[in-house]
């Protein structure tokens, strides 16, 4: 059904899944629950809210306390099939529980020691059966990347497109594979070459005006070992990874499906509408030429891109509870 996760569900911890159907309603809980962050304030769900397109609805994303954010938060629609994962491409599809534990002990994220993550999740009775069910074992960190990442795979709305109902629509269609170039990076049934490209998107001011953004790039800098972190005044992209100078200012293609349900838009937020990206790349350069009506038939067709979304219930975190007799249960 989705090639990437599934082959996760395998290979990414070290129990074999007994019941999916536990294993996912396990992650459904797990990315709404704010105890899976070190001082549990935030949750998966604090970045990548079903109420913003499983994105956050900001320009730049929250972190953990004391940080934050220096890019926008990409939606988790469709993100199943996907072959490349961040702005930066970090990590690539194989493998998404890595991107996954990440997100969880990350110091920019969620800041969580895996052995503490599972020593609360043995707190809590309805964790623990729901491990017992899922996986036939008690909770463990493993345990939770693969329930998160089978939780994942219900964020999908196919890959089908709905009809080009409008005549509007129909034209954006055609100036999407034609005079406004937009197909050269955004082919393909999620409308990504999953490819960095440095496009000229212009800086945003809040990353270095706000102290708590700016030390965050600098420490992101320092971990990738880019030399110069402390002086360099814009985002390096996919250079903070390769270090190959053709990707610096480089950041990945995003995903066009559900994109008009995911403002605002590029890897820094620095755009509120459709209407100011589809001007941005008919101004680029030496322009492309769209006329008014061009530019709203194009955003038209980005709009048709979007589908319905799943339904997803933010589950209550279940509390915790010490058993009667836990001076006499070995640990």
């Amino acid at each position: 059904m989705l090639p990437l996760f599934a082959l996760a569900l395998n290979g990414c911890g070290e129990n074999p899944v007994h019941d999916e159907a536990a294993l996912i309603e396990l992650g459904n809980y797990l990315f709404f629950d704010q105890r899976l962050s070190g001082d549990g304030s935030i949750s998966c769900a604090t970045c990548h809210d079903p109420n913003h397109g499983w994105a956050d609805g900001s320009p730049l994303s929250q972190t953990y306390p004391a940080s934050d954010g220096f890019r926008n938060s990409k939606s988790l629609i469709n993100v199943s099939s996907r072959t490349v994962f961040y702005w930066d491409g970090a990590y690539s599809g194989s493998d998404p529980s890595e991107p996954t534990a990440e997100m969880i002990t990350g110091k920019l994220f969620l800041n969580m020691h895996d052995y503490l993550l599972t020593e609360r999740m043995k707190q809590v009775p309805e964790y623990v059966a729901l491990f017992e069910r899922a996986l036939g074992a008690e909770p463990s960190f493993d345990g939770v990347i693969q329930s998160l990442v089978a939780f994942q795979t219900t964020l999908t709305t196919g890959d089908e497109l709905e009809s080009l109902e409008s005549a509007s629509v129909q034209r954006g269609r055609d100036l999407f594979g034609g005079k406004a170039q937009c197909s050269t990076c955004h082919s393909g049934v999620r409308m990504t070459d999953a490819l960095a490209h440095s496009t000229g998107v212009p800086e945003n001011p809040i990353i270095f005006q706000d102290p708590l953004r700016h030390t965050a790039y600098r420490v992101y800098l320092k971990e990738h070992e880019v030399e110069d972190y402390m002086t360099i005044g814009q985002d390096v992209g996919r250079f903070a990874v390769t270090k190959n100078e053709l990707d610096r200012g480089a950041f990945i293609t995003p995903d066009l499906r559900q994109v008009a349900d995911t403002a605002p838009f590029m890897h820094n937020g620095v755009f509120s509408t459709l209407q100011e990206v589809v001007r941005f790349y008919d101004e680029r350069g030496e322009g492309l030429g769209l006329t008014p009506t061009e530019m709203t038939d194009v955003v038209s067709f980005l709009e048709n891109l979007s589908r319905a979304m799943p339904e997803i219930s933010d589950m209550p975190s279940p509390a915790y509870q010490v058993s009667a007799e836990w001076l006499e249960v070995s640990n």
